[in-house]
């Protein structure tokens, strides 16, 4: 009878052992690339072990699923994605990795602009609200009501505010534990964003109006555009697998040509020998290299959101005539 007592004495022990174990275990967050990682970082803290699809300089327009992708979705407790069709890679990759956890959509409740294919030439917003449901796999890459979305949301550090407050939803929804964490996290972080926000339309201010129209490599600043007041003309459309037009490329030529843009600048993720070509036939000055869709490793000049943020500002405004 004591060697009975004495076992499950012993077998109650190793149970509360492995229990208080799993419980300290760190959430499992997928990002599907390096921006959303960052913010994912700024949230969770230690709390959570965190895998990014698409890394530093990488183009999630582009990128193509490996395997070890697919892996890392179906041990996934909370997937974070841009969601408005950002990752054409997602939707099939999902599908083939048999991932349980719900995908959350960091533009749910952001404003999201139509596309300029869709409403060439207008950046009424008004009627593009997003907002869906993220308690699955079909939300994240579904149609929209409106049309085709612009989806670099993330453009705009007061956007980036929501995308901050869906991440810890997310991970208070799937670790009740960390609620209290993540919400503190995501305040602070929330709170530098703010500051950034204010920062960056101090430095676009001081800009001459006229002065204030550059091009880029492809259309990913329309959000920046609105946020601080640089006009973007843009040789690609919202994703870089757009092929230019001719036609496309001969206005931007046109336009710089009449002096409406005042510098043109590449693209960490883009090719650049559009922007030089356009650059050597108007006599263009090239501007240096914005950051639209990713960030750079830690050793690079955008290693995070914020820091991406001022780079891209700061280069912009010494390109064409800012303080």
């Amino acid at each position: 009878m004591k060697n009975l007592v004495r076992s499950l004495l012993v077998a109650t022990a190793s149970l509360l052992a492995v229990s208080a174990a799993g419980a300290d275990q760190p959430l499992n967050v997928v990002a599907s690339f390096s921006i959303i990682g960052d913010f994912a970082k700024q949230v969770g803290g230690d709390r959570i072990a965190l895998t990014t699809i698409v890394g530093p300089d990488g183009d999630a327009h582009a990128y193509e699923a490996k395997p070890q992708d697919a892996a890392a979705l179906s041990k996934a407790d909370v997937i974070l994605a841009n969601g408005a069709h950002f990752e054409g890679f997602l939707p099939r990759l999902l599908e083939s990795s048999g991932a349980k956890a719900p995908v959350t959509e960091l533009t749910k409740g952001v404003d999201l602009l139509k596309s300029p294919e869709d409403h060439e030439g207008e950046h009424d917003h008004d009627e593009a609200k997003h907002d869906h449901d993220d308690d699955g796999h079909d939300e994240a890459h579904e149609g929209h009501d409106h049309g085709p979305l612009d989806p670099h949301a993330f453009q705009s550090a007061a956007n980036a505010k929501i995308y901050v407050a869906n991440i810890a939803d997310a991970f208070c929804a799937a670790d009740a534990a960390g609620c209290e964490t993540y919400k503190a996290n995501a305040e602070r972080y929330a709170g530098e964003l703010t500051a950034l926000d204010a920062d960056l339309k101090q430095q676009a201010a001081a800009v001459p109006e006229a002065r204030r129209t550059v091009i880029s490599s492809h259309d990913a600043f329309r959000y920046f555009e609105a946020a601080y007041g640089i006009r973007f003309l843009a040789a690609e459309g919202i994703t870089t697998e757009a092929e230019p037009s001719a036609a496309g490329i001969a206005k931007l030529i046109d336009q710089a040509r009449e002096g409406k843009a005042s510098a043109i600048f590449v693209e960490n993720i883009t090719d650049p020998r559009l922007a030089e070509q356009i650059g050597r036939e108007t006599g263009l000055a090239m501007g240096g290299t914005l950051y639209s869709d990713a960030l750079t490793a830690p050793d690079g000049a955008a290693p995070t959101y914020i820091e991406m943020m001022r780079q891209n500002m700061r280069t912009i405004t010494r390109a064409i005539g800012g303080s």
